[in-house]
């Protein structure tokens, strides 16, 4: 018999072109690593179940692409999403200079309010980082929102990234019990960290 699912989640990838979103993605959902990966084509879509407190959940991850010529798709692309993980690219400072200016388009179109972020710093396995871990999480903490760095080509990070996004969403039962998934789940008392330690609330499937 199919397990049954507590909820649906809405996840979505967002930052300037070539941070590695994509990339990200991949690892998590299927655990490999491209490095010939192209741009993203207007918006990408994995599914992935996830284990929660012993509750089942299903991911929908949007991937979008960070190119200025795709934003006409923005408003349906934000609609009803309950969390947000915004990547910039460590060895590239333009990329974190233009965080604001997401944080102000997440402001603009989300439709949840309290909607889950976490910021991620990605390529740590690379040299050169022109953006520390320290201004990553200074700048976090300054917009409420969880703090991981990460590389999709090593692994680091990754999982933690996205089981920390989906903890705190399902520990803020105003997210998604409204879509009719209250089913009287008990939750565990296990916080997530804002500098990204995974606790183990989340497992995968």
């Amino acid at each position: 018999m199919e397990e049954e699912i507590l909820a649906t989640l809405k996840i979505l990838m967002i930052g300037e072109s070539g941070v590695g979103k994509s990339s990200l993605l991949l690892r998590f959902t299927d655990g490999t690593f491209d490095s010939e990966i192209g741009s993203t084509i207007g918006v990408d879509f994995k599914v992935k179940t996830m284990k929660c407190d012993g509750n089942s959940v299903k991911l929908a991850i949007w991937d979008t692409a960070g190119q200025e010529r795709f934003r006409t798709l923005t408003p349906s692309y934000y609609r009803g999403a309950q969390g947000v993980i915004l990547v910039y690219d460590v060895t590239r400072r333009e990329t974190f200079v233009k965080l604001e200016n997401w944080l102000n388009e997440l402001e603009t179109y989300s439709t949840k309010h309290g909607i889950v972020k976490m910021l991620v710093g990605n390529k740590i396995d690379k040299q050169n980082h022109e953006v520390d871990r320290n201004e990553g999480l200074r700048f976090a903490r300054k917009h409420a929102m969880l703090f991981i760095e990460a590389s999709a080509k090593t692994c680091d990070g990754v999982e933690c990234a996205f089981e920390e996004v989906v903890e705190k969403i399902i520990q803020t039962p105003g997210l998604w019990e409204a879509e009719g998934h209250n089913k009287g789940v008990k939750l565990s008392d296990s916080a997530s960290n804002q500098d990204g330690a995974c606790s183990g609330y989340c497992s995968m499937l």
